[in-house]
């Protein structure tokens, strides 16, 4: 089922930096549309069906590509997969840094996820601090059957040891470079996924 207004509301966070004018469109509508259909019907085929799965995003796109990750999911399995969001904010490596970071929603299906397989959700799989945060996060609701990650683009230059089990696109970056993703729901653009030159990133960690 699409998430309702009230939904997308709470879903909404700041937006970040500004689309770089001068950015490279790598990927448009149709292929991320293509890319989300590839891992919902690699998760499915992963776990043999939907049963037990639970998607949960990492704020703040990952909660979008979760929620359309669940729409293919039903299309094909005639399932609804229980959707949620995971904050990490507290469990970041550089929140000394910014003490002062908002934490965003965490919010867990009425299951639970202990023995579920959950499906952690990302835009953008860079460092892998992120999501060594959202594992940690995630130990402190339960304890999963196992726990599996899904990314939109996975650009490499990672520090700790952590692969993704499902990409849309491999995309190889130079650290100067900016991956700037774009999704229709909750930006309120077109779907795009863009490089820009810049002296950080923005997207993923």
């Amino acid at each position: 089922m699409p998430p309702t207004d009230r939904e997308l509301h709470d879903r909404e966070v700041p937006q970040g930096h500004p689309l770089d004018p001068a950015g490279r469109v790598v990927l448009g509508p149709e292929e991320i549309a293509r890319a989300l259909r590839r891992i919902a019907h690699e998760i499915l085929e992963s776990n043999k069906g939907a049963e037990d799965l639970i998607l949960l995003g990492i704020p703040s796109r990952g909660v979008t590509l979760a929620h359309r990750l669940a729409e293919l999911i039903a299309d094909v399995e005639g399932t609804e997969v229980p959707v949620g969001s995971l904050d990490i904010t507290l469990h970041r490596d550089d929140l000394r840094d910014n003490p002062t970071r908002t934490p965003m929603r965490t919010r867990i299906p009425a299951t639970g996820v202990d023995d579920k397989v959950v499906v952690l959700v990302d835009d953008v799989l860079y460092s892998g601090r992120s999501v060594r945060a959202a594992l940690d996060a995630l130990a402190d609701l339960g304890r999963p059957r196992a726990v599996r990650l899904a990314v939109l683009v996975d650009r490499g230059h990672r520090e700790l040891p952590i692969r993704a089990d499902h990409v849309g696109k491999n995309l190889p970056t130079a650290h100067t470079e900016k991956v700037q993703v774009r999704l229709q729901v909750h930006d309120g653009v077109e779907d795009t996924v863009r490089i820009a030159h810049g002296q950080t990133h923005v997207g993923g960690r």
